[in-house]
C-alpha cells in the first residue's frame, strides 16, 4: 500500500482536544504517523495544521510561524485557568470601567512583551507538563517568557452581560491569549479570563482554506510545504546523493529547505554547512 503524505488544514471544533483530532484522522488514513502544528486548548477551535507520513517532519517549522486568533476576554472574573473553563477565583465589579480605561490598558501589550504562560499550559517543568502537575494537585511557577504581540485590535466591548472585550490578536508562536485575558484584567484591577478563542491563521495557513477534520483534504507535501521553507529542485546525480546521506553542492538559502525530486515529490529536508548543503532529514518513498 503508498503511503499518504502531506497536510490537512482542519478547523478544529470545540469541545475536543487536539489529541482527539489526531486520533480522528490517525483512523481515516489508517496511520500511525500524524502529528499536529500547536495545541488547541479543548475550548478553542479553529486552524489545526495536521500532518500526514512525511509531512510530520515539518510541522515544527510551521509551529514555528506567526499565529492570529480572535478571542473573547470576560473582565470582573479570575479563574484557576485563566479562561471559563477554570473554577472562579474572584469577582469583581467591572462596570465602572470605561472603553477609554480598556483601550488605553490593551496598548500595554502590544510589541515585545515578557509574558508568564497560564499554569495550566503545556509548559513543561522539569520534563513534566505543567497542566499534568497541576492536575495531581502540585504548585506551578512558570518562568515569564519573551513573545512577540505584533497587533492586537478591540473589535468590540460589549456591556449586556457584565463587561466583555472582542479582540482580534496576531502573535508569535507561543503566546497564550488565556495569559493576555488574565494580566488585562489585572491591569485594570478586575481579573478577566478568556471565553472564546478561534485560531483564524497560522501563518501561511488560514481558515477559509480550513475543514472539519472528517472533511478536510491532503494536501500534497512539497507544494504545500514550500510556502513555509524555500525549495531546492534537485538534478539526478544529486537526487542520488541526497538519498545516500551525502553532500551535495551549497544551496543559495541559509536556512533549512526541501529537497525536491524530478517528480516533484519531497525527499529530504537540507541545510547548508560551511562549504556544502546535507541531508537533515531523509524523507521515507
Amino acid at each position: 500500500m503508498n503511503l499518504q503524505h502531506g497536510f490537512l488544514i482542519v478547523d478544529k471544533p470545540s469541545g475536543v482536544t487536539s489529541h482527539d483530532v489526531v486520533a480522528q484522522i490517525r483512523r481515516r488514513f489508517a496511520t500511525k504517523r500524524v502529528g499536529h502544528a500547536g495545541t488547541l486548548d479543548p475550548m478553542a477551535t479553529g486552524v489545526l495544521v495536521i500532518g500526514i507520513n512525511n509531512g510530520t517532519k515539518f510541522l515544527q517549522y510551521i509551529m514555528e510561524g506567526e499565529k492570529r486568533y480572535l478571542a473573547t476576554i470576560q473582565l470582573g472574573t479570575s479563574t484557576t485557568t485563566d479562561d471559563k473553563e477554570g473554577e472562579i477565583i474572584e469577582r469583581k465589579d467591572a462596570t465602572q470601567i470605561t472603553d477609554l480605561q480598556i483601550e488605553k490598558a490593551i496598548q500595554k501589550f502590544i510589541g515585545s512583551i515578557k509574558q508568564v504562560p497560564s499554569s495550566v499550559s503545556a509548559v513543561k517543568i522539569a520534563g513534566k507538563r505543567a497542566y499534568e502537575l497541576v492536575r495531581k494537585g502540585e504548585s506551578v511557577e512558570i518562568p515569564a517568557r519573551e513573545v512577540m504581540i505584533k497587533s492586537l485590535m478591540i473589535k468590540s466591548i460589549l456591556r449586556n452581560e457584565g463587561v466583555k472585550v472582542d479582540i482580534d490578536v496576531t502573535c508569535s508562536a507561543g503566546t497564550y491569549i488565556r495569559a493576555i485575558a488574565r494580566d488585562l484584567g489585572r491591569e485594570l484591577n478586575v481579573g478577566g479570563n478568556l471565553v472564546s478563542l478561534c485560531r483564524i491563521a497560522a501563518y501561511p495557513f488560514e481558515i477559509n482554506a480550513a475543514d472539519a477534520p472528517e472533511r478536510a483534504r491532503l494536501l500534497p507535501l512539497a507544494e504545500t510545504i514550500s510556502k513555509v521553507l524555500p525549495s531546492r529542485h534537485l538534478k539526478e546525480d544529486e537526487i542520488s546523493k541526497i538519498r545516500h546521506g551525502q553532500q551535495i553542492s551549497k544551496s543559495d538559502f541559509s536556512g533549512p529547505g526541501v529537497a525536491v525530486d524530478n517528480l516533484g515529490e519531497a525527499i529530504a529536508i537540507i541545510k547548508n554547512s560551511n562549504t556544502a548543503a546535507q541531508p537533515v532529514t531523509v524523507l521515507n518513498s
